[in-house]
C-alpha cells in the first residue's frame, strides 16, 4: 500500500449490489479515520455487464482514485479478466470461489454461505464485505458497528452472512486506523439534498434521468421527516413549468436533470428569465450528444448552461468541485437565486453526482439575505416595480385586493403586456441591473479556489470534479491550481487575484474542446496548453501525471 493511503476495487454484474458494496467499504475507511472518495462505473443496464467502484482511503483531503490498487474484491472472473493488472504488488484478492478463480487469492464459498443462511443472492456482497474485513485486518467488532448502520434492511440476516465469510477468510495485511476523527462520507447528490434542505426548499421536482436520479430518491426518502414535496410529473417540461408555479406561489422549488431533460427545459428557462421567477437547475453532466453515454461523466454543459435560451437575461451558473461544495453552494444558489429572483443553474459532473466523498459537517457557507418583500401599505402593488438594484419586492398570492401578474411577454410594471420601445427599454434594463448586482455579490463569496503550491508561477485551471485531483498533483508537481465555483457570471476580480503571478497556465478538463479555457480566454487569458478526457470516464491520478508532465515540458 502506499504510505498513508488504501485503494480497493470491488466488481461483478449489475444487480449484485456492487454500489451498496463499494459505498459500505467507503463508511468502513472513513470511520477508520481516512478521507475517502469513491468512483463507481456501470454501463447503462439493468442486469448484467460489468460494474466496478473503486474507494480510495487517504490521510489528506481527497478526490480522485487510482488506477492502482490493494485489494480486488471480485464476484466474477470478468472482474479478474479486466482488473488484474490494477493490482499493486503483494496486493490481495478476494474472490466468490464459485464463479471466480485466483489461486493466490482468498476464495470463499458464497453459494454455501447463503444457503445456510437461507439468504438471497443478492447478499453475496455482504459476504464478500466480510471476507475483506478479515482480509484487510479489520477487527469483526467494529467492522460490525458499520455494517449495522450500513444495511438498510435484512440487517440481521446480512450481518450473518458477514460474519460466516469473516471466519472463511484470512487476515492478508492490516489496514489501519488514522487516529483521525472519522467523517461521513456522503455522495454529491445526497450532498445537494442536503444543501436544498438547508436553504428552504420546499418542492422538489424530477423526472429520473442519471447521474441526478439519486438525488430525487434521496429527498423522496427523507421528505415526511424534512417536510418537503418530492414530485415525478410526466415529463421534463412539465418539471420546470410546475417549480415556476411553485415560485409564483412563494414556495422555494428545484428541479434535477441531464443534458438531454434540460434540452427540454430552455423554453421554460426563458420563462424564468422574463418572469422574473426564481428556481434551481442541477444539470447532471453526462457525456453526449443526445443519449450519448447514458451513466458515464463528461464536462461538456458548461457553454449550454450560460448561453442556454433566446434573448437576453440574467442567470447564475455554479459547478461544484466535491461534495462540501455541493452542499454549501447549491444552498448558495438558492438564495441568490430568489434574491435575485433567476434562475440558477447548478452543474455538477456525474463522478460528483454519483461519487462519494468524505463530507465535513462543519463547513458551511453563511447564508445569503432573504428576498427583498413588498410592505402590506404598497397599492397598488406593482410586480415589476422599478428599483435602483432591479429587484422588484415580492408578494405571492392571494392578496386580497391586488392582481399578482407574472407574464411572459415584454410588460410595464404591473406585467402587463407591452409593446412599447421606451417600456421594453426600461424593464430589459432593469434585468440587466440584476446581474450587476449578482456579479458583484458574487465577487465576496470565495467564487475562485486556489490549491497545490499557491506561489508557483505555472497554474492548472479545473473546474468541477477535477478539483481534487489537480489538488493533489499540483502539490506533487508544485503548481498553482486555479478552480472557479461561480462561473457565470464570470468571477473577474477574483479569477484576476487567483492568476495574479502566474506566467503560464494549462487547462484539465473532461470535454473535448476546453469549455473553460474558452471562457477565459474572453477575459485575456489564453492556456499554453490543455489536458482533455472526453472518453466518460474520469481521470486517474496517475495518468493524469503522466499527461501534463508531458504538455508542460
Amino acid at each position: 500500500m502506499a504510505e498513508g493511503e488504501v485503494s480497493v476495487l470491488v466488481g461483478g454484474k449489475a444487480g449484485e449490489g456492487i454500489s451498496s458494496a463499494g459505498q459500505i467499504i467507503a463508511h468502513l475507511l472513513g470511520q477508520l479515520g481516512y478521507r475517502i472518495h469513491m468512483y463507481f462505473d456501470y454501463p447503462s443496464l439493468i442486469k448484467g455487464g460489468h460494474n466496478f467502484a473503486i474507494i480510495r482511503g487517504a490521510r489528506g483531503k481527497i478526490g480522485s482514485v487510482r488506477s492502482r490498487v490493494d485489494l480486488i474484491l471480485a464476484l466474477d472472473q470478468e472482474t479478474l479478466r479486466v482488473h488484474e493488472g490494477r493490482l499493486n504488488d503483494h496486493g490481495v484478492v478476494v474472490y466468490n470461489a464459485d464463479t471466480a478463480r485466483y489461486p493466490p487469492g482468498i476464495g470463499i464459498a458464497i453459494k454455501s454461505i447463503l444457503a445456510a443462511e437461507e439468504a438471497p443472492p443478492v447478499m453475496g456482497n455482504s459476504a464478500i464485505l466480510g471476507a475483506f474485513v478479515k482480509a484487510a485486518g479489520i477487527e469483526w467488532a467494529f467492522a460490525e458497528g458499520v455494517l449495522t448502520k450500513s444495511f438498510r434492511k435484512g440487517t440481521g440476516q446480512n450481518l450473518r452472512v458477514a460474519r460466516r465469510a469473516y471466519e472463511a477468510s484470512e487476515e492478508r495485511l492490516r489496514i489501519p486506523a488514522t487516529g483521525m476523527t472519522g467523517l461521513p462520507g456522503f455522495t454529491g447528490n445526497e450532498a445537494m439534498g442536503i444543501g436544498l434542505v438547508e436553504a428552504g426548499l420546499g418542492v422538489y421536482l424530477s423526472y429520473p434521468m442519471s447521474p441526478t436520479s439519486n438525488l430525487l430518491h434521496f429527498l423522496a426518502g427523507y421528505s415526511d421527516e424534512v417536510r418537503i414535496r418530492v414530485i415525478q410529473p410526466e415529463s421534463e417540461i412539465a418539471v420546470i413549468l410546475a417549480a415556476l408555479g411553485c415560485a409564483y406561489a412563494g414556495t422555494r422549488a428545484a428541479v434535477g436533470t441531464s443534458g438531454g431533460g434540460f434540452s427540454l427545459m430552455v423554453e421554460a428557462l426563458g420563462l424564468a428569465g422574463m418572469a422574473e421567477l426564481p428556481v434551481v437547475i442541477v444539470v447532471g453532466q453526462r457525456a453526449g450528444p443526445s443519449t450519448g453515454l447514458a451513466t458515464y461523466t463528461a464536462q461538456a454543459d458548461l457553454e449550454f448552461a450560460i448561453h442556454a435560451g433566446h434573448g437576453e437575461f440574467p442567470r447564475l451558473v455554479i459547478a461544484p468541485g466535491d461534495a462540501e461544495e455541493s452542499r454549501t453552494w447549491i444552498r448558495a444558489a438558492m438564495d441568490l437565486a430568489w434574491k435575485y429572483q433567476i434562475p440558477a443553474l447548478f452543474l455538477p459532473d456525474r463522478i460528483i453526482c454519483e461519487g462519494m466523498y468524505s463530507l465535513d459537517p462543519s463547513v458551511t457557507m453563511k447564508s445569503r439575505a432573504d428576498p427583498v418583500m413588498a410592505g402590506p401599505d404598497i397599492h397598488p402593488y406593482l410586480r415589476y416595480a422599478p428599483t435602483d438594484s432591479g429587484i422588484s419586492p415580492l408578494r405571492f398570492p392571494p392578496v386580497k385586493g391586488e392582481v399578482i401578474r407574472v407574464n411572459s411577454h415584454a410588460h410595464d410594471t404591473d406585467g402587463i403586456t407591452t409593446e412599447d420601445p421606451g417600456i421594453t427599454r426600461t424593464m430589459a434594463e432593469k434585468r440587466q441591473k440584476k446581474m450587476l448586482g449578482l456579479a458583484a455579490e458574487i465577487e465576496g463569496m470565495h467564487p475562485v479556489n486556489i490549491a497545490g503550491d499557491t506561489d508557483a508561477t505555472t497554474g492548472v485551471l479545473c473546474w468541477g470534479s477535477n478539483k481534487g485531483i489537480c489538488a493533489e498533483l499540483g502539490e506533487t508537481l508544485s503548481l498553482r491550481v486555479i478552480q472557479p465555483v461561480a462561473l457565470w457570471p464570470f468571477p473577474e476580480k477574483s479569477f484576476a487575484e487567483a492568476m495574479d503571478g502566474v506566467e503560464r497556465f494549462f487547462g484539465v478538463e473532461t470535454n473535448e474542446t476546453g469549455q473553460l479555457v474558452r471562457l477565459v480566454r474572453q477575459f485575456g487569458y489564453r492556456a499554453d496548453g490543455m489536458v482533455l478526457k472526453y472518453d466518460g470516464r474520469p481521470f486517474m491520478l496517475e495518468d493524469l501525471e503522466q499527461e501534463l508532465r508531458r504538455v508542460m515540458a
